[in-house]
């Protein structure tokens, strides 16, 4: 079995076998390994397959491979049903059969009894179909409301625009965008939450389905709150304020750096001293099986949450608990106090995640934090936001003129010119400065925060030391330079030491982001996909350290990943998507590690070293060069495309501006309805122009030919606009414009597809917020891409993650935080959850059974104090 602890390591053929068990009934095992022998011989194309030769070693098969040959095995019902995880710890046919193959005692039990150790298959979930006229009434309804919050929008910002230019001179302007801004501000806070007690009241737990009247209320919240300009202030103590003037119980202390806002808040308890880090998820509700359910989660005092992990409904963590990274708790699941637990779903471990001391921060530390941010807010950003607006209005020919009612309307001939101009300097200015910004001023604030010391939480350090993680966090420039050889040279800029750098001309993805990029080293040779999070900060309730984290040389790191200091791994390493990468235990160098908690598997097989010839000498040179030159290409039809996008929206501007006197409110409202739905065509019509409005295919092959050139051009197309249509109908007209075979009636809370037109998504699915389809892998420079079938009616998890040319039966569902492998088949109905995902039913029954597990003592009133 996997140790409790980080330090785990593949069974060989002959390890973990129990004896016992084979033993115990020879002649069942011996036609147990016979018939897996035959059906793993039918699947790598063999005559004959050795019961004692290793699938990956010897036989030289792959994941996707053994994935294939475990869904074959799991429609036999007269043979087991290994898993991933089985075959990895397991790796022969021999080693693999003994730990499958129940003892005899199990086989010896009376007819009738239950002779699997496992609990038994859940029934059929029905999953409830609403009909198609609720789903366009909703959808209809969705529309109309955003219509009118951007006709209120107009009106107020008419009203305050004609009242700061009623001013007269820079004091009196400065006064009045005083005035306007912060009421404005005070407002867009105050409004969601009188919004969520008026439409609500409190949460409480409970289900319903989407599209229905009582959905429509919490969609209306929901878009509210992520729309909040609170967010802006997560990490600070007024965003915990915030939380709990909607109704969350938190107590002192508590430190949020996640920008996941919760939306059933009166359903949320953190007690004081609790730290939860970014990118993890407490909502307080899921979207399963066509229907909203909501849950309390109730951590205790001094609880450690950490990065990338997901806390599903009916929850709990007691006192000092501590939850590490890229780990989940799964519905029911309850932490003891003062418990170490990791793993997706989490299991107990040894590992120690609070890894700075405290330091001095009490109350007025925070509260005085909290009133210089306000008075910055209102004294500096308000007044230069609105006031700055106003003079781009008045200075700017191109928009002053259009301006004045005594102007008559100008024509295309005259708009045109001002809008090229006008866009070529905000997006130039942008593109120049932004570098020139990004690579100076955060080396100057580096010397402020030292590494390896222990600073006070809110303070004067911690703020240099937020300013520099926000600097050097800009997407856009990540997007730009990413999956091209220039990211290396952006990295660098920003603070990298990337070693003697071994160009690939995919050494990283576009989405990588870190704490500071001054404390990041990694080795020569290493290849890092998208998604990769470097933790290199540490904090506590009182106060955070920066650190270095290392990665080795050598290595290749999958989608998904948070990358802590310290983390034990080294060279030539393969980190898998989602892996939890461990903080304890020996080095790990020359092996693979793949799950929550990680387990080893093999670096790499002989399927995945076909193309190591082009990795080489003078052919590398050659191609590599060829690779550089496409790259530019596409990043320079992409600030093209990007820069005709801000010059649509100019034009838009303008126009509106040229029909402003005559009634302002309403052109203020159209224009906000039709630059969405401008950007929204825009970006679809880029995606099927690049791909010549055809489909991608199935595809094997190096990363250095032309085929994969144009796949990572794809990924260069931004779709973020598409996340103000979640939870709405047209989310999946969006995406059915973009090519992916969408059934109807789809909820798509926040699910993203990296390659939209080899998903195929069944009718009255449920994708949840931060689920995600990739239907590729690219690994050592191999790039491999096929198709995902999700049938009718699956429901995907809060954070889960399924891999390419996998199939997904009518009505199953995945938990929470899993990690679908490539290849996989998951019959209907059934229900798989874990990294990797395997067969598991879910244990807790709906909200309020009395089966549920119970909260840790004093979780519940941990908020006292």
């Amino acid at each position: 079995m996997v140790e409790q602890s980080s330090e785990v390591r593949i069974a060989g053929p002959d390890e973990g076998t129990d004896t016992s068990r084979s033993d115990a009934n020879p002649a069942a095992a011996a036609d147990t390994e016979r018939e897996l022998a035959l059906a793993l011989a039918d699947v790598v194309g063999t005559a004959h397959v050795p019961v004692d030769g290793h699938f990956f070693t010897d036989l030289g098969a792959n994941s996707l491979v053994m994935a294939q040959f475990c869904a074959r095995v799991r429609k036999r019902t007269d043979l087991p049903s290994p898993s991933m995880k089985d075959i990895y710890r397991y790796p022969t046919i021999r080693s693999l059969t003994a730990a499958l193959t129940p003892t005899a005692p199990e086989a010896a039990k009376p007819e009738g009894a239950d002779a699997s150790p496992q609990a038994p298959a859940a029934s059929p979930e029905r999953v409830p179909r609403t009909s198609s006229r609720d789903h366009l009434l909703c959808g209809f309804l969705q529309l109309l409301i955003f219509l009118m919050y951007s006709l209120a929008a107009g009106f107020v910002t008419d009203r305050g625009y004609r009242w700061v230019a009623a001013g007269s001179g820079p004091a009196d302007i400065y006064v009045r965008s005083l005035l306007f801004g912060g009421i404005g501000f005070i407002a867009l806070c105050v409004f969601p939450v009188a919004a969520k007690w008026v439409l609500v009241g409190r949460w409480k737990p409970g289900e319903f389905p989407v599209w229905g009247p009582r959905y429509l209320r919490f969609w209306f919240v929901k878009a509210l709150l992520h729309a909040n300009p609170m967010i802006l202030f997560v990490g600070t103590p007024l965003y915990v304020l915030y939380l709990r003037a909607l109704g969350a119980r938190i107590g002192k202390g508590v430190t949020i750096l996640s920008r996941s806002v919760p939306v059933c808040t009166d359903l949320v308890t953190i007690g004081a001293g609790t730290v939860i880090r970014k990118d993890s998820f407490l909502l307080g509700y899921r979207a399963h099986s066509g229907r909203i359910q909501t849950g309390r989660i109730t951590l205790g005092r001094d609880v450690f949450i950490g990065e990338k992990t997901v806390l599903d409904i009916d929850t709990s963590m007691g006192d000092g608990a501590q939850l590490g990274h890229s780990s989940a708790l799964h519905r029911g699941q309850a932490v003891p106090a003062g418990a170490r637990w990791h793993g997706s779903p989490a299991e107990p471990g040894g590992t120690d995640y609070v890894r700075v001391g405290p330091a001095r921060c009490g109350t007025a530390r925070r509260a005085w934090f909290g009133i210089v941010t306000l008075a910055q807010l209102f004294l500096l950003y308000v007044p230069l936001a609105v006031g700055g607006v106003y003079m781009l209005f008045i200075e700017v020919p191109a928009l002053g003129r259009r301006l004045d009612p005594q102007t008559a309307s100008l024509s295309w001939a005259e708009l045109l010119p001002d809008a090229l101009l006008l866009s070529l300097v905000l997006f130039g200015g942008f593109l120049v400065g932004g570098l020139l910004v990004v690579c100076t001023v955060p080396r100057l604030m580096s010397y402020v925060v030292r590494p390896d010391r222990v600073y006070p939480l809110y303070g004067f350090h911690y703020t240099v030391h937020r300013a520099t993680t926000r600097m050097t966090n800009v997407r856009f420039f990540a997007w730009l330079f990413g999956d091209s050889s220039y990211i290396v040279h952006y990295l660098r800029g920003l603070g990298y030491d990337l070693s003697h750098v071994e160009q690939t001309g995919s050494n990283f993805g576009t989405e990588v982001q870190h704490e500071t990029p001054f404390l990041v080293t990694v080795g020569s040779g290493t290849m890092v996909a998208d998604g990769l999070s470097i933790v290199n900060a540490d904090y506590s309730s009182t106060s955070f350290r920066v650190s270095r984290a290392s990665i080795g040389a050598r290595n290749f790191l999958g989608n998904n990943i948070a990358f802590p200091a310290g983390g034990r791994t080294g060279e030539n390493c393969l980190l898998a998507t989602k892996v939890m990468v461990p903080l304890d235990g020996e080095i790990r160098e020359g092996v693979g590690l793949l799950g929550s908690p990680c387990f080893e598997i093999p670096r790499t097989v002989e399927r995945d070293a076909r193309f190591d010839d082009l990795r080489t000498g003078e052919t590398l040179r050659r191609r590599l060069a060829a690779k550089n030159r496409y790259n530019l290409r596409s990043m320079a039809v992409m600030l093209g495309a990007r820069w005709l996008h801000v010059f649509g929206l100019t034009l838009l501007a303008l126009l509106s501006a040229d029909l402003y006197g005559t009634a302002g409110q309403v052109v203020i409202a159209l224009y906000l309805a039709v630059t969405l739905v401008f950007t929204t065509g825009y970006h679809i019509l880029v995606e099927r122009v690049i791909m010549r409005f055809g489909r991608l295919r199935p595809r094997l092959c190096s990363i250095y030919d032309p085929v994969f050139w144009r796949h990572e051009r794809l990924w260069k197309v931004p779709d973020r606009h598409l996340n103000i249509f979640n939870g709405t109908p047209f989310k999946s007209l969006a995406w059915r414009l973009m090519g992916v075979r969408i059934g109807r009636r789809v909820f798509d809370d926040g699910c993203y597809l990296t390659e939209r037109t080899l998903a195929v998504i069944g009718d009255d699915c449920t994708l949840n917020v931060g689920s995600k389809i990739q239907c590729h892998s690219q690994e050592d420079g191999t790039f491999k891409s096929e198709g995902t079938t999700l049938g009718d009616g699956c429901t995907l998890g809060v954070g889960s993650h399924v891999h390419y040319g996998v199939t997904v039966g009518d009505g199953a569902v995945l938990a929470a935080d899993s990690f679908l492998m490539k290849g996989e088949e998951v019959p209907p109905h059934a229900r798989w959850g874990g990294n990797p995902a395997v067969d598991m039913p879910e244990a807790a029954g709906p909200p309020g059974d009395p089966a549920a597990p119970p909260s840790p003592a004093g979780a519940a009133s941990a908020t006292a104090s």
